[in-house]
């Protein structure tokens, strides 16, 4: 059934994009203009978890995942879908990779005391909504230990490169009404943050804190304290 785009996206509808989307997710990294920011990005990834222990948020089908495990000490790369998981589970990974089913939002799946001392989310942050971003990052770092590393990804609003936002809501969510290839429309929340808002939302635990921007990607890196 195709969702009717006039319902705003939740939690819910956007699991179900995904899982839906996953055998045609990988085709956005083939586009032209992209490439190379995305060589930049796949070099940039494995320095930055060298020797540590990595939990990666909504890993999808698993493009970024053998670039950031690349030196991890460990890594559990997770997902709310089984679909993508599955897609995943067909690329080579580095030794210390393991794929577990996770709820990003409720941590079901992972024991209560498990703690990382490194968190990875590629193209996670502009899909979870405005006023549940600052208490899913302090649940985020209940998972991590001192001084962990965090790293985010996402994408810039590009015209003529991202689809375009088709609304805002009252909370400043920007949304994007996505076509797949079986025809069905599904509107999905796409936020497009400033190096300003993440600095705001972060506060006082993000120390050493670096926004990098090419033309179509930022890269987010800091410390816990």
């Amino acid at each position: 059934m195709t969702p009717d785009p006039a319902v705003p996206a939740t939690p819910a509808s956007m699991a179900a994009y995904y899982a839906r989307r996953a055998a045609e997710y990988e085709q956005v990294y083939a586009k032209p203009e992209r490439q190379a920011d995305l060589r930049m990005l796949e070099a940039a990834l494995p320095p930055l978890f060298d020797g540590r222990h990595g939990l990666e948020v909504a890993c999808g089908t698993g493009w970024w995942t053998p670039h950031a495990a690349a030196r991890a000490a460990s890594w559990l790369a997770t997902d709310l879908n089984p679909e993508t998981l599955a897609l995943a589970r067909t690329k080579p990974m580095p030794p210390a990779v393991r794929l577990q089913v996770v709820d990003a939002y409720t941590w079901a799946g992972l024991a209560p005391d498990e703690r990382y001392d490194a968190a990875f989310a590629g193209f996670w942050w502009s899909h979870v909504p405005l006023a549940r971003l600052g208490p899913w990052l302090a649940s985020l770092h209940d998972r991590l230990r001192p001084h962990a590393r965090v790293v985010f990804c996402d994408n810039r609003e590009v015209p003529g490169s991202t689809t375009p936002v088709s609304r805002r809501d009252g909370d400043g969510n920007t949304y994007q009404q996505r076509r797949l290839a079986d025809g069905s429309s599904h509107e999905v929340l796409k936020n497009f943050p400033t190096r300003a808002q993440a600095e705001a939302l972060l506060g006082p635990r993000a120390t050493g804190m670096q926004w990098i921007e090419s033309t179509h990607y930022w890269l987010l890196t800091y410390e816990l304290n």
